[in-house]
This record gives C-alpha cells, structure tokens and sequence, in this order.
C-alpha cells in the first residue's frame, strides 16, 4: 500500500523566527543551536539538524482532535527550513535511524492501533496499520522521548 510521509507546515512556527530568547521563553519556546548530529530531529524537513544550525523547541498540538487522544508534545523545528517534507513511498533516514511508535487513528481521533518498530522495519507496520478499516492517518513517534515525529497517510 503507497503512503505519504509529511513533516509538519512552517507557517505554525514563523511567528516565533527571530524572536529574541525572552520573547521565546514568554510563548513557552527556546532557541537551541544544534551542538551534533543526529540529535535535533527537525519536524518539517524531517532531517537531523547539522552542528551550527539553530532549532526551537516548542510544543506543539499534534493531535488537535476533541476526543480523549488529543496530545501536543516537545518539538524541534528549524529556525530557517527549506522545504517541507512531503514524499509519497519513501522514508527520510531521521526515522530509519530510531525506535518508532507507530500510532493510528480513526476519523473522530480516536486511537485504531499502535506498533513499535525499528525504523529500518518501518514499512511494513505502515502497511499493517493502514490496512485497519478503521485508520484515518497514523502519527509516528520517536519512541525514546515520545516526541511526535509526522503524520502518514494513505496514497489512493
């Protein structure tokens, strides 16, 4: 079954580019200037950060659905992205390189399935899960910390 493997939409996060740290701080955010690689998963291109580049960290709600799933967690985001991460069959190595929680959810965000699964395994658990009638879309989480990572969903 093809799928789509989405980071998140920088627009969320352009508000928060350039602040000064207090400014950061004052909306529950911090510059963090990556120090190695990996580390710094970045949540719109999907790429660890590169040493020197700088991230916020902010939370963000990744599961807005009014039901008893809805969730935001911790996030990197570069603070100058150049592309929003958008591939249909294909798996950008920031997941291959770590644990995955896989997590699938129904139309009313309801949750339909989980999986854990190394993320060189990742295909498959994506297969299994999307095959659910009742999957929606999954969220996929990096296992360790339990940040959310993208949203997958189905290709037709």
């Amino acid at each position: 079954m093809s799928f789509r493997i989405t980071g998140l939409d920088f627009a969320a996060f352009r508000s928060l580019v350039g602040l000064p740290d207090d400014a950061l701080r004052a909306r529950g955010a911090v510059r963090v200037l990556a120090d190695r690689s990996p580390g710094y998963p970045d949540r719109i291109e999907l790429r660890d950060a590169l040493p020197g580049e700088q991230l916020i960290l902010v939370n963000y709600l990744h599961q807005p659905a009014d039901s008893p799933f809805r969730a935001s967690h911790a996030v990197f985001v570069l603070e100058h992205p150049q592309e929003r991460y958008d591939r249909v069959d294909e798996v950008p190595e920031v997941l291959r390189s770590r644990m995955i929680s896989l997590r699938a959810f129904d139309e009313e965000g309801m949750i339909a399935g989980a999986e854990l699964c190394r993320g060189t395994e990742l295909e498959p658990s994506i297969d299994r899960l999307l095959a659910q009638p009742r999957t929606s879309y999954l969220h996929l989480h990096y296992a360790a910390y339990g940040c959310y990572a993208c949203r997958v969903d189905r290709v037709s």
